[in-house]
C-alpha cells in the first residue's frame, strides 16, 4: 500500500531477528512466509523490518500486502458493506484468484502486476514488480495464514480493544459503530485462523516490548 504509516521501534526489529533466526532452520528456494494478525497489530512493520533483515543475509525479499487485494474499492468498500450487511465482511472480500496468481508468477520468477491501493487518495493504483531472483514473499494481512502455499506463518495477538486502540491511532479510517461493528467481525474471522502457526507474537500496545 501507497503512503502507509509505518514506525519501526525496538519491538518489531528484536521479532524480525527472532523469525529471521527461524527461517535459518527452514529456509528453500522459492519460500513463502506469511504475516497475519489482528487491525493496527503491526503486520505491515514487521513485513517491512523482516525484509530488512533478510536483506541484510543476502536474501532477496518481495513485500505483498495483502490489503492491496480487496474486491471493491477503498472508495465503495464502506457503502458495499452497508449494503450487504456485516456477515459479508471476512476473507471472501478478498480477491484469492489474483493473489494466487501473483504467487504462481512469484514460483516462475515472472513480472507481474498486482492493484497497489494509494491511503491519501484511496485510489487502486498498477503495480508491476519483477520476481526473478526472489527468494522470499512475505505476504501480510488480516487473513494471511489462510494462505495454504506459505512455508512458515506468524500470527500476531491483539486483544479486541487493542485493536480499537490502534486503528484510532492510525486514523484510516474514521472510528463509528459500524466501524467498530466491523472490527469485532474482523476479529472473530481472524481469531479463526489460528492453526497451524509457527510463531506467535503479542505486541504490548503501550510499551515497547514483545512476547511470545
Amino acid at each position: 500500500m501507497l503512503n502507509d504509516k509505518i514506525t519501526v521501534t525496538r519491538k518489531h526489529t528484536q521479532a524480525a531477528e527472532l523469525v529471521a533466526e527461524e527461517l535459518q532452520k527452514v529456509l528453500q528456494p522459492k519460500f513463502i512466509v506469511a504475516i497475519g494478525g489482528e487491525v493496527g497489530s503491526g503486520k505491515s512493520t514487521l513485513s517491512y523490518a523482516l525484509a530488512h533483515k533478510l536483506k541484510k543475509q543476502g536474501i532477496t525479499s518481495k513485500i505483498i500486502d495483502l490489503d492491496d487485494f480487496y474486491k471493491v474499492s477503498p472508495k465503495e468498500r464502506k457503502a458495499w458493506r452497508r449494503l450487504n450487511g456485516i456477515e459479508s465482511v471476512g476473507p471472501e472480500e478478498y480477491d484469492w484468484n489474483k493473489i494466487n496468481h501473483v504467487i504462481d508468477d512469484f514460483y516462475h520468477d515472472r513480472e507481474s502486476t498486482m492493484p497497489c491501493v494509494d491511503l491519501i487518495t484511496d485510489e487502486v493504483d498498477t503495480l508491476t514488480t519483477f520476481f526473478e531472483g526472489v527468494d522470499v514473499l512475505i505476504i501480510n494481512g488480516l487473513y494471511a495464514t489462510k494462505l495454504k502455499q506459505s512455508n512458515f506463518r506468524v500470527f500476531i495477538e491483539l486483544t479486541y480493544d487493542e485493536t480499537k486502540e490502534a486503528q484510532a491511532y492510525s486514523q484510516k479510517e474514521e472510528m463509528t459503530e459500524f466501524r467498530r461493528q466491523i472490527l469485532e467481525r474482523e476479529h472473530q474471522m481472524v481469531q479463526a485462523l489460528k492453526q497451524n502457526i509457527h510463531l506467535f507474537f503479542d505486541f504490548d500496545a503501550t510499551l515497547d516490548k514483545y512476547h511470545l
